[in-house]
């Protein structure tokens, strides 16, 4: 199996099969058989609805959609066919991958920021809005639910979406199964999973190991997950569920993004800084929950959450000063939700969360590679408290009404213990809230054709990654004048049946973002951040999908999307700082009318897939078109730092397999091609890379 890898160039390369063994978890459903029933999701309103009759844009990617004939490691491999959606692979597990969500966590520099990560419930992103979507374990997983838009304010500190994956439960009997994938750049994931029942526990549980030497020079990885969900029926209308993850990732090495120069001699190269300070990560993350819901009477049942983890991560950039950080976090939260319905149209939802995470944050010298002399030590506390209401209301069997109020506070404390005759106390704290309203109308204008509006806002504070360094020149300790970005949503949407099979959604809407927060020095690995003024996302989504007839099937999902700053505002994006601070002169204007950098204009996925029963035979094309994009708020190369925008591409993918029923064990076969036509794309982008290393190759 490939994993989104091709062929050197002028070469044919065959990649080994993909491999899996595993035991029947139960008879499969034939697509045709699901086709014309819209997938149930509970992200938008925290109870179990139909996607099709609810005020928001959200799409459910199943199960099969995240790991069949895929190396089922990384969402960017599923979530591409989510509209609205963008998932950029910087080719590194150092990094991560970066969701971005009608236009909000381009900015990031590594891992996710602006959507709401949740695993099983528990969050997957730290209270101040930084999150790993390397959490995420696929091989158990159910579905992954995306919701986008006003309703996803509900959930708190962000503004574009939430990303929420959901463990499957274990079969009727006691399974095991095992699968093996191997393909190009020495790229191979095994996995184990189990599951079944005992008595009143319900079990499943997953084991892997992932290693790469990845595509690019020095970027090799290894990751090895493991992820355990037991559901206990504590009463006939009680069960207590347990879950718990660990991830642990052993000198995973970054190739760091490459100058337009450096592309066009060797996209496979690494930068040399990274070479020369031997940029890595090292990762250990563990965490826990347990979930009690208990139906108290017909009309009224309540959920109990709590959950605790640690993270430690070390990594090493290209400085020398303070260029390895160690963050050792220790993680905890709680959450009661109690759910009422009176009669059958009205429900209520009402809830309360509280989140903390404390980083024993300290930074060292890199001397080459190797850790040097102690720079920075501190205490960093980071804690959310939510408290939310929701209903929806069946006015009439043909009009549904939804809204909902969330209160939000965030509080940051930093705790300085670098104190010295050169670097004085910069202890310090900072407290944000907002309340957060969303209020959503369905209209049925038949069985099979809904119209829909919804309207919110949303708001999102600094992460205390965004807070760690001052603005060159303003001294040092925490940016702590950064303030929260704040939204005004809209968005108008049509549902309907093109034929008794057949979905479609169409959606159109307008972010109006006040103090957007943007990138304003980066280099190396350290980044500080700013407010601008006010930013405007307008955009159209578009999803078909269904049974095609004679064993096809097919999906579209296409996205445009205008994003852009209202208005002007100095940077010292792209300027390289060496020798100086950003004094006025080495400031650059970013006009009004310029692109937000980092979102592609426009992006659009493809799939049609065919299958022969008889034979046990599937195979599939997926295409996948994404437009140009920005790469820095000027629009423009600044000085020496050449800033081509990226091209628009078009990649496509061939897979294909077998699977055979012999007793009671299941097998399947499988090869994959990604990137079948060979083209040469960028992957991601580095957004203001003051040293004009804003790209990272994707596998050509």
């Amino acid at each position: 199996m490939t994993y989104n890898k091709a062929c050197p160039r002028n070469a044919l390369r065959i990649s080994p099969l993909a491999v899996a063994l595993a035991a029947a978890f139960g008879p499969a459903v034939p697509a045709a058989a699901e086709s014309n029933l819209a997938p149930v999701v509970v992200t938008a309103t925290r109870v179990e609805q139909s996607s099709f009759d609810l005020p928001v844009s959200i799409d459910s990617v199943d199960a099969a959609q995240l790991r069949d004939q895929r190396l089922g490691a990384n969402v960017s491999e599923s979530l591409v066919r989510v509209p609205g959606t963008v998932v950029q692979n910087r080719e590194t597990y150092a990094q991560e991958q970066s969701i971005i969500i009608r236009g909000f966590g381009a900015r990031s520099q590594f891992g996710v920021r602006g959507v709401k990560l949740i695993a099983d419930g528990i969050p997957a992103s730290t209270p101040d809005g930084q999150g790993g979507s390397g959490l995420f374990d696929l091989t158990t997983a159910k579905r992954i639910e995306v919701l986008r838009g006003a309703f996803s304010s509900l959930y708190g500190n962000h503004s574009g979406g939430v990303v929420q994956v959901f463990t499957e439960d274990g079969p009727a009997r006691p399974t095991v199964g095992l699968s093996v994938s191997a393909g190009s750049y020495d790229t191979w994931r095994a996995a184990v999973k189990f599951g079944g029942t005992s008595g009143a526990v319900n079990y499943v549980g997953s084991f892997s190991r992932l290693e790469s030497d990845g595509y690019r020079d020095w970027s090799e990885a290894t990751k090895d997950q493991s992820n355990v969900k037991l559901r206990i029926q504590t009463g006939e209308k009680s069960s207590l569920t347990l879950v718990g993850n660990y991830l642990h990732q052993t000198d995973n090495l970054d190739p760091l993004g490459l100058t337009v120069a450096q592309v066009r001699a060797d996209r496979k190269q690494a930068n040399p800084a990274a070479l020369t300070f031997k940029t890595r990560r090292d990762l250990d993350n563990l965490q826990a929950g347990a979930v009690y819901d208990i139906e108290l009477t017909p009309d009224d049942s309540v959920r109990a959450l709590v959950y605790g983890g640690s993270r430690k991560n070390e990594g090493y950039v290209a400085l020398q000063a303070n260029g390895v950080t160690a963050i050792d976090r220790d993680f905890q939260g709680v959450g009661l939700r109690w759910t009422h319905r009176f009669g059958n149209t009205l429900t209520l939802t009402t809830g309360a969360e509280y989140e903390r995470a404390q980083d024993d944050r300290t930074g060292y010298a890199n001397n080459n590679g190797v850790k040097g002399a102690l720079s920075r030590n501190e205490i960093n506390v980071v804690r959310q408290t939510g408290a939310y209401a929701q209903a929806q209301w069946d006015v009439t069997p043909a009009v549904s009404l939804s809204g909902g109020l969330r209160y939000t506070r965030v509080s940051f404390d930093s705790e300085d213990h670098f104190i010295n005759g050169t670097n004085p106390d910069d202890s310090g704290s900072v407290k944000h809230s907002a309340w957060t309203p969303t209020v959503g109308a369905v209209w049925k204008l038949s069985p099979t054709m809904n119209v829909y509006a919804n309207a919110g806002r949303s708001f999102e504070t600094p992460t205390f990654i965004e807070l760690a360094y001052r603005p060159t020149g303003q001294g040092s300790g925490l940016n702590f004048a950064l303030d929260p970005s704040k939204s005004n949503q809209y968005e108008v949407g049509f549902k309907a049946y093109v034929t008794n099979d057949i979905r479609m959604n169409l959606a159109l809407f307008q972010i109006d973002t006040s103090d957007e927060i943007v990138v304003n020095t980066n280099g190396g690995g350290r980044a500080t951040y700013q407010n601008a003024g006010d930013t405007q996302r307008r955009g159209i989504e578009l999803a078909l999908d269904g049974p095609l007839g004679g064993g096809f099937t097919g999906a579209l999902s296409a996205t445009w999307i205008k994003a852009e700053f209202k208005d002007a505002f100095m940077t010292c994006g792209g300027v390289s700082l060496a020798g100086g601070a950003c004094t006025a002169a080495r400031q650059v204007q970013v006009d009004s009318g310029n692109k937000i950098p980092g979102i592609p204009r426009f992006s659009v996925f493809g799939e049609i897939a065919w299958a022969y029963a008889p034979l046990g035979f599937s195979t599939a094309f997926e295409g996948r078109w994404n437009g140009k994009a920005e790469v820095n708020d000027a629009n423009r190369s600044i000085g020496n730092n050449i800033a081509n925008e990226v091209d628009s591409y078009f990649v496509a993918s061939l897979r294909a397999g077998f699977e055979q029923k012999v007793g009671d064990w299941k097998l399947s076969e499988f090869a994959r091609v990604d990137n079948l036509f060979d083209k040469e794309y960028i992957g991601a982008i580095y957004v203001n890379d003051q040293n004009g290393r804003y790209y990272a190759p994707a596998p050509e």
